[in-house]
């Protein structure tokens, strides 16, 4: 049985929850699904109607996880042997501005964000099954103009840094098409690295 955990990221309609579905589809028989989205709008709720419309009843049982995902990973994780986390930056964003959010500094947010990501990862990790978290790049395009935008911005960073170093494997999309970060990435481990410190 395949039990990596396994991190696919992106910008906006790239192809990363696809990508991820798939992956997930390939690997396991019995499939959770567990959305973090808050449904505010009619938009977001056309967004999680198409959303569903891809996952066949017959594979995936659906969680709603907005908060205190840890728990249901748990739950998830004794029927199925294979997870989907979809997303982690919705999900950052109901601990950092939702009904859960602390009062304090932004360094006592991001502390506190960053804690309950730890909870996350290490209840992904005691499933030992396949977990896929998705997630979104949201730091490619130009530096926001009000400081909410800007902190959100710098958290997903940290946060993307953070799950993407306890992952097995990484993936980027771009256009629909999915690369291997982790087999391209460059390691001070590797021999010749020495050679950087000249």
């Amino acid at each position: 049985m395949y039990k990596e955990m396994i991190l696919v990221t992106g910008g906006a309609r790239s192809g990363k929850s696809e990508f991820a579905e798939r992956f997930v589809l390939h690997y396991g028989s019995k499939c959770a699904y567990i959305a973090t989205a808050e449904i505010f709008d009619d938009e977001m709720a056309e967004r999680v109607r198409l959303h569903q419309e891809r996952r066949s009843p017959q594979r995936w049982n659906n969680y709603e996880a907005p908060y205190a995902a840890e728990q249901v990973m748990v739950e998830a994780g004794k029927e199925a042997d294979a997870i989907l986390f979809d997303c982690l930056t919705l999900y950052m964003s109901n601990l950092m501005y939702g009904k859960v959010a602390i009062a304090g500094t932004f360094e006592e947010k991001v502390t506190f964000v960053k804690g309950e990501i730890v909870k996350l990862l290490e209840a992904a990790r005691k499933t030992e099954k396949l977990v896929v978290f998705v997630t979104n790049e949201v730091g490619g395009g130009i530096v926001p103009d009000n400081v909410m935008a800007r902190e959100y911005r710098d958290l997903a960073g940290w946060i993307n840094q953070q799950v993407a170093d306890v992952c097995d494997r990484v993936f980027y999309c771009v256009a629909g098409q999915a690369v291997d970060l982790k087999k391209m990435a460059f390691s001070f481990d590797d021999e010749g690295a020495e050679q950087w410190k000249k």
